[in-house]
């Protein structure tokens, strides 16, 4: 653990006006990263198979493998040669707890690895990289201004919240996700609420009016009618239902990690074959290819017809890719890809139990999959209520509520943890 300098403390204000400065910012990086994401996908997979005249590469599942090969290539070079933290949302949980920071000496080998992930391929989402480069952005501004570890971990956790409100476009949901992610049992960290808040505003307001969107998009569900007494029998079966979900989708992750663990010291080769597994997987089914923002969509138009057994056996597919994609090298988050999978059991659910309205099933176990392995309830039904378009917080409440009962015992980040009490922010007096 760092030995902590002499720091200059600031008053609630000051306080404030960072934390707009840092959403502010993150807002302009979130943006940047989104455009440069955008261009990668436009060149990998348009550009670039055109200009190659090889004449076998006339259909998608002729040329997706080469390329996600040829990514997992590149991103285990760059990490190699730059470096990118290796520790994912657990070692940057770990780390606030610790030292309140995150390191951002490795923020550029972080972009670039990051980029080439999502931009190849890979099913692990963008929301871990803004955390972490965002996130790092706020520790260095504190170090910057010789803050405490207190002050800092605030502004840390104002760098990712910032992150958040860009990403998912609902600030108060935001700051609730990035508050709650540190802890397994509700947020602990109360005296950043306002603060984060506030980036979480200036991250929104700045990356939608360069962008004019969220990545994490609106989705046209199917009209939900109005809320039925026995809707929140069915957010209960949900809820358990997403509830094993997540609890096969921990099995498989933590499998495959002690399956690759022999290939860690061989970095570059082991990016390499993830990125050919995930393409081979993507050859058969290729809902399971990038990290499932825009799949969603798909799934809602062409659920009906694509089938519950093969609805079924794309999210079983999906846990595996994330789980190669995470175990490899490929740096990205869990979160989009957990709604993915869940979007997709939720239909298949519904089309088993026509009873039960497709928006219902989809929304449902999109929120008690994610919040069984993240932990974070309250900022995942407003993220969820927001990003879907719908009004049915209520469902979206008893499914998460079950679910985060059921699974009391899954750990996946077990890097969450309570507070400790040896570092306390200090305000001056106005």
């Amino acid at each position: 653990m760092r030995q902590e300098p002499e720091h200059c403390p600031m008053s609630y204000p000051q306080l404030l006006f960072y934390a707009a400065g840092i959403g502010i910012t993150v807002g302009f990086l979130s943006a940047a990263y989104y455009w440069t994401l955008e261009l990668g996908f436009q060149w990998v997979w348009k550009t670039l198979p055109n200009r190659i005249d090889y004449p076998s590469w006339s259909t998608f599942n002729e040329f997706v493998w080469p390329l996600t090969t040829l990514g997992g290539l590149l991103v285990g070079l760059a990490v190699h040669y730059l470096g990118a933290p290796s520790g994912g949302l657990r070692g940057c949980i770990a780390e606030i707890h610790a030292e309140g920071r995150v390191d951002y000496r490795q923020t550029p080998g972080m972009i670039v690895a990051s980029l080439l992930s999502l931009t190849f391929g890979s099913s692990a989402g963008p929301e871990a990289p803004l955390v972490d480069i965002n996130g790092g952005f706020g520790t260095w501004l504190a170090d910057r201004l010789k803050l405490s570890v207190a002050a800092t971990r605030v502004f840390t956790l104002c760098g990712m919240s910032a992150a958040f409100g860009a990403f998912f476009g609902t600030p108060l949901g935001s700051t609730l996700l990035a508050l709650e992610i540190p802890h397994r049992w509700g947020l602990e960290y109360y005296e950043a609420l306002i603060p984060t808040l506030i980036a979480a505003i200036g991250g929104f307001a700045i990356f939608r009016l360069c962008t004019g969107l969220t990545i994490g998009g609106l989705y046209e569900f199917p009209h939900y009618p109005e809320l039925q007494i026995e809707h929140l029998l069915y957010a209960i079966l949900l809820g358990a239902i997403g509830a094993g979900t997540a609890i096969l989708f921990s099995w498989i992750f933590q499998t495959l990690g002690k399956w690759v663990q022999p290939l860690t010291q061989h970095p570059v080769i082991l990016t390499t074959l993830g990125g050919l597994a995930i393409g081979l997987i993507a050859t058969v089914l290729p809902l399971t290819l990038f990290y499932g923002e825009r799949q969603i969509q798909t799934i809602i138009d062409l659920g009906e017809r694509l089938g519950s057994g093969l609805l079924l056996l794309i999210a079983l597919a999906k846990m595996v890719t994330l789980s190669i994609s995470v175990h490899s090298g490929f740096r990205g988050g869990i979160l989009f890809p957990l709604f993915f999978m869940g979007a997709t059991v939720g239909m298949a659910v519904s089309l088993m139990l026509p009873q039960i309205p497709p928006t219902v099933g989809m929304i449902c176990t999109m929120a008690a999959l994610s919040v069984a392995i993240l932990k974070t309830p309250m900022g995942l039904i407003i993220v969820l209520n927001v990003i879907s378009h719908t009004t049915m917080m209520p469902l979206i409440t008893v499914a998460t509520t079950i679910s985060l009962l059921l699974t009391a015992q899954v750990n996946l980040l077990y890097t969450k943890q309570h507070r400790t009490e040896s570092h306390q922010l200090e305000i001056l007096p106005r």
